[in-house]
């Protein structure tokens, strides 16, 4: 499914707000049930995952919030929305995505040249399995609520979990081979691993933010089929000055319509109306201006101050 194809489905706020609260709750368990394990075994990995699932608690507390005040409608100050609360949050959990990377890499090197054997027990391995089983039901709803809304918290949430759920098989790999086998090396070079893709993973989830933060235009296939859209109307002889954004799960579009200058202003305003009826059923979310110009007039009166 593309991003386009995302992007046209109607927006349930309140799968999202779901979507936040079950990541929480889970988040809640993981950290009852590592506690436990890590107490029980005093296994060094274990307590890496336990403090990697405290920072992915704290990124879906803040993410939660994020998203109730993403929600709140317009009003005097904010006449576009708190949509770009979810970006906001999304960048403060890549924060907090590389500070848990950190940590394993400094827990990787910190092994690798000390030659510590870490403790561990079936305890263990029987809380990481429950704790995986956990984690891929929170990821495939997760999943299905981001094939819905496009929602950028809960996709970088989505990346916490996936993290941690690598994690998770990394310590039972570690736990079975550094107990069973003792090859305490083995659990420095996999949990260095993982901290070098959770950082690539943050670099994502904190690109598509920033450009959100930034108006970054939509995909070049989006502003296409805008074009597409408004120039298929018979009396629209082309378009121009075409603009979009995205503000949490609002999507921004303006453009010009280049009409025939002898129609009356009702019959242009008419056009502008159809034209734009036409743009909401592609884009449901979207909120469209449309300015309209006789034809041979491409540029904006603000173009050309700035010339």
């Amino acid at each position: 499914m593309n991003k386009q194809e995302k992007i046209t489905y109607k927006y349930d706020g309140s799968l999202v707000k779901k979507a936040a609260y079950a990541s929480v709750c889970v988040a809640a368990v993981l950290i009852a049930i590592k506690f436990f394990a890590w107490h029980t075994t005093n296994s060094l990995s274990l307590q890496a995952t336990l403090i990697d699932s405290l920072l992915d608690a704290v990124a879906s507390v803040i993410n939660m919030l994020a998203i109730r005040h993403a929600h709140r409608p317009p009003n005097d100050d904010y006449r576009f929305g708190h949509g770009k609360s979810e970006a906001l949050a999304a960048i403060g959990q890549s924060l907090f995505i590389v500070a848990s990377a950190m940590w394993l890499i400094y827990e990787g090197f910190h092994r690798l040249f000390n030659h510590e054997v870490i403790s561990g027990s079936s305890v263990g391995i029987v809380v990481m399995v429950i704790s995986m089983a956990l984690t891929y039901i929170l990821l495939r709803f997760q999943k299905h609520v981001i094939e819905r809304t496009n929602s950028a918290a809960i996709k970088a949430d989505s990346v916490h979990y996936h993290s941690d759920f690598l994690i998770n098989g990394g310590v039972i790999i570690s736990l079975t081979l550094s107990f069973y086998f003792h090859l305490p090396w083995f659990d420095a070079l996999f949990g260095m691993s993982i901290a070098l893709y959770i950082l690539y993973t943050a670099w994502q989830v904190s690109s598509e933010s920033f450009g959100i933060l930034m108006d970054k235009e939509l995909e070049p296939d989006i502003r296409d089929k805008i074009i597409a859209i408004a120039t298929k109307h018979p009396e629209v002889h082309g378009t121009h000055q075409v603009k979009t954004r995205s503000s949490g799960f609002r999507t921004f579009i303006q453009l010009h319509l280049e009409l025939d200058g002898a129609i009356t202003l009702a019959d242009a305003h008419k056009i502008a109306d159809e034209v734009e009826n036409d743009i909401l059923k592609a884009f449901p979310e979207a909120e469209v201006i449309i300015h309209e110009d006789p034809i041979g007039l491409t540029e904006h009166p603000s173009d050309l101050r700035n010339k």
